[in-house]
C-alpha cells in the first residue's frame, strides 16, 4: 500500500473534519492523555453506530474551526477547549447515552513514577505476601507493619497519594509489590457542545425528573407570590376561580340563590341523614365487659353506686361551720 504525502493528508483530514462539523450538531472535546491505540481502537468500536471519533494536531483542528466559523459562528465556542491532548466526538444521538459508552471504555493501569495521580490512593489494610525482608522498604514511607507468619501485614490503612499530586518512585515500586492498579484511564470529557451552546459535562447528570421537580417547584412558588399581591396570573388563576366557587357556595347556602353546583350542597343541608347515608364509615362492635363491669348474678341485684360527697373536695369540713 503507498503511503500518501503529507499534504494530501492534510487535505483529507480537514475535509473529513469540515464535513463533521457541519452535519453533527452535538460534539465531546475529549481528552486522551494516557489513552493507548488499542483502547482508543475499542472505543471507535464500541461507538460505531452511534458516534464517530476523530483525533488529530490541535493546529489543524483549531485552523479548520475557524473556517467553519464563517458559516456557523457557534463553532468558535468550541476553540478555547482545543488545548493539549485532546479529540472530538461527534454525534446525533442523546447526550447521555454517548457518555455512558465513554465512561464504560476505561483501562485499570500500574502507577507509574512521575504521572500525576487521577484518584487518591489508599492501601487497604492486608496481609501481604512478601517477606521480612521488605519490611526497611515500608518504613521508608512510614506504613506500620508487623510480621504475621512470616510475611508482612500493614497494621492500618494507608492513605498513599492524593489526587493531583505526582507519583514517586517508592510509591510506584510498592503499589507494583502488591499488584495494585490503582488508576484507570480512558477519554475524559472535557467540555459539551450541542446546537451552539458549550457546557460543563456535569450538566448531563441533571435528569428530566430533577428538571420537572424544579419547576414545580417555581409554579408553586410564583403561585403563592401572586396570591399574596393579588395579581392574577396563569398559575393564580386556577386558585383564584377555586377561591370564588367557595364563597359562592358559601353565599348560596345562606340565601335563596340557586345554581347547579350549589343544590348537592343544599340537598345536605336541609336533610343531614342523607349526608350520613353516604358515609361509609361505621362504629366497631363493642366487645363484652369483662371483670368487674360484668353483670351481676341472677337473684343479686347490683349494689347502687353511693354519690360521691361534696365533702371530699374540702378535707371532710363543712364550709358552713
Amino acid at each position: 500500500m503507498v503511503k500518501e504525502d503529507r499534504s494530501t493528508w492534510k487535505a483529507k483530514y480537514t475535509m473529513r473534519l469540515t464535513q463533521y462539523l457541519d452535519e453533527y450538531p452535538k460534539v465531546f472535546v475529549v481528552g486522551a492523555d494516557n489513552v493507548g491505540s488499542r483502547q482508543m481502537q475499542k472505543i471507535r468500536v464500541s461507538l460505531r453506530g452511534h458516534a464517530v471519533l476523530m483525533m488529530g494536531k490541535n493546529t489543524m483542528m483549531r485552523k479548520t474551526i475557524r473556517g467553519q466559523a464563517s458559516k456557523n459562528s457557534n463553532l468558535e465556542k468550541l476553540l478555547p477547549h482545543v488545548y493539549e491532548n485532546v479529540g472530538f466526538v461527534f454525534t446525533k444521538e442523546d447526550l447521555s447515552l454517548i457518555r455512558d459508552k465513554l465512561l464504560e471504555n476505561k483501562v485499570a493501569a500500574p502507577a507509574r513514577a512521575g504521572a500525576i495521580a487521577p484518584v487518591d490512593v489508599t492501601i487497604p489494610a492486608q496481609v501481604t505476601s512478601l517477606g521480612p525482608e521488605k519490611t526497611s522498604f515500608f518504613q521508608a514511607l512510614q506504613i506500620p507493619t508487623k510480621i504475621t507468619r512470616g510475611t508482612i501485614e500493614i497494621i492500618n490503612d494507608v492513605h498513599l497519594i492524593k489526587v493531583g499530586e505526582k507519583v514517586g518512585a517508592s510509591e510506584a515500586t510498592l503499589l507494583n509489590m502488591l499488584n495494585i492498579s490503582p488508576f484507570s484511564y480512558g477519554l475524559i470529557i472535557r467540555q459539551v457542545y450541542d446546537s451552539g451552546s458549550c457546557f460543563e459535562p456535569s450538566i448531563l447528570d441533571i435528569k428530566p425528573a430533577d428538571l420537572r421537580a424544579k419547576f414545580s417547584q417555581g409554579i408553586q412558588r410564583l403561585a403563592a407570590f401572586s396570591l399574596g399581591i393579588n395579581i392574577p396570573n396563569q398559575v393564580s388563576a386556577p386558585h383564584l376561580i377555586l377561591g370564588g366557587f367557595k364563597r359562592l357556595l358559601a353565599l348560596a347556602a345562606e340565601t335563596d340563590v340557586n345554581f347547579e353546583q350549589a343544590n348537592t350542597l343544599k340537598e345536605f343541608l336541609k336533610d343531614p341523614s342523607k349526608f350520613a347515608a353516604t358515609t361509609t364509615t361505621t362504629a366497631a362492635p363493642t366487645s363484652a365487659p369483662t371483670g368487674a363491669s360484668q353483670s351481676a348474678p341472677a337473684g343479686k341485684p347490683p349494689k347502687p353506686a353511693e354519690p360521691e360527697s361534696d365533702d371530699d373536695d374540702m378535707g371532710g369540713l363543712d364550709i358552713f361551720g
